[in-house]
């Protein structure tokens, strides 16, 4: 069986998506607390892109329609999150070990990469940024590059392969850790007195104006979201014209749009848009619309080169290890703030709660917040490396 219908395949991405939710809600399987389901949605896709289920030619109009569209309105959506001045209240504390752990990550990759680039195969470091704007806020990042930079899209299955290995081994590792918090505070000198603080601030900002979302505010949202996408490709079409008859052609009018996507959903947030029930919700779908759409297209016959990618993928792992150790002894950070932070980067906001709940109940706000941290920074750094990485390269 092949599909090569344009709904016909729409309609089985978002099966295959709606029913790994169904299950990990229903079945409580434990090892959705490993392997989230949008793991399972890369491999799956990847694996029947590459039996062909899939017929290229038959679903790229349907592919073509949607990615792009579905992306800048994921973006918009994810920011309306991020309003900074919740990050505020909660000192700087929070946002220090989040930051740090965005650095560390950017030190290993920028210190790898040269040494990795030739058995990582050929033009690979836009896919290379796209995988840390991953790792500074979640999938969505790593999708808003894919469309941002040049990516080669073999490249970028074997960054979505890395990025599945490594987040994977990942969370399994910091749960594991949780034992040995007495030890690394201890070595680390750790101060934990405000931690019980932050704790409580951010449990109050995350669940604070909850409401339950009605037809309109799904209608409106996606409304919305779906205009700021249309808008702003228009606007980043026109600005990418006149910078290039002005000879400013460095920027692609990919990158235009997803800066002029990220600044108007910062701005938004700070509005009563910011409030709007429905948003985490629409978010996700989205998500899991854009991610599903991407692996679709990735073979897994492209993974060819993914056993080096997956290596230097644990390399930055080592290397984040240790200097957020050293950062800890420097400034006395406990471990639940840096597992917590470290998962924020690296798997975003649906992922940190895990640890932070790991540790205790009460300190899942403090996840949730610092993955939103992330989605809202991560595409300015993802970009930041691209720059930095196509110097390297």
């Amino acid at each position: 069986m092949v599909i090569t219908n344009g709904f016909t395949y729409i309609a089985f991405l978002m099966m295959i998506a709606g029913s790994l939710l169904a299950l990990e809600k229903y079945t409580k399987w434990k090892v959705f607390n490993i392997v989230p389901p949008l793991v399972f949605i890369y491999v799956l896709n990847m694996i029947f892109c590459t039996v062909g289920l899939y017929d290229s030619e038959g679903v790229s109009t349907a592919y073509n329609a949607l990615k792009n569209n579905l992306l800048y309105a994921m973006i918009f959506v994810m920011l309306l999150r991020c309003d900074f001045r919740k990050m505020a209240k909660l000192g700087g504390r929070m946002v220090a070990i989040f930051l740090g752990g965005s650095l560390t990550l950017f030190v290993g990759t920028v210190v790898l990469y040269p040494l990795f680039k030739g058995v990582l195969g050929t033009n690979t470091w836009g896919a290379v940024a796209a995988l840390y704007a991953s790792w500074v806020g979640g999938s969505a990042n790593m999708a808003a590059m894919q469309a941002a930079l040049p990516v080669d899209s073999g490249a970028f299955g074997s960054a979505l392969a890395l990025d599945t290995v490594c987040y994977s081994l990942w969370i399994a590792l910091l749960l594991l850790a949780v034992k040995y918090e007495s030890k690394w505070n201890k070595a680390t000198n750790a101060d934990t007195s405000k931690l019980n603080a932050i704790a409580e601030a951010a449990a109050k900002e995350v669940n604070k104006d909850k409401q339950k979302a009605s037809a309109a505010d799904w209608i409106f949202l996606i409304g919305l979201s779906l205009m700021v996408s249309a808008l702003t490709q228009m606007a980043g079409e026109a600005i990418n014209t006149s910078l290039t008859e002005m000879g400013l052609d460095m920027f692609g009018s990919g990158t235009i749009v997803t800066v002029l996507v990220t600044v108007i959903g910062l701005v938004a947030a700070l509005s009563p848009l910011g409030k709007l029930p429905a948003v985490e919700e629409l978010s996700s779908v989205y998500l899991y619309a854009v991610v599903s759409l991407l692996a679709s297209t990735a073979s897994i016959t492209a993974l060819v080169a993914a056993p080096m990618w997956i290596l230097f993928g644990l390399g930055i792992l080592l290397i984040h290890t240790v200097l957020m150790f050293l950062l800890s002894k420097f400034f006395h950070w406990d471990l639940c703030m840096v597992s917590t932070s470290s998962l924020a980067n690296i798997g975003g906001s649906a992922s940190a709660p895990i640890i932070a709940s790991a540790y205790d109940p009460a300190f899942s706000g403090i996840g949730v917040l610092m993955g939103v941290l992330g989605a809202a920074v991560g595409n300015f750094f993802g970009l930041a490396m691209g720059a930095v990485l196509q110097m390297l390269a």
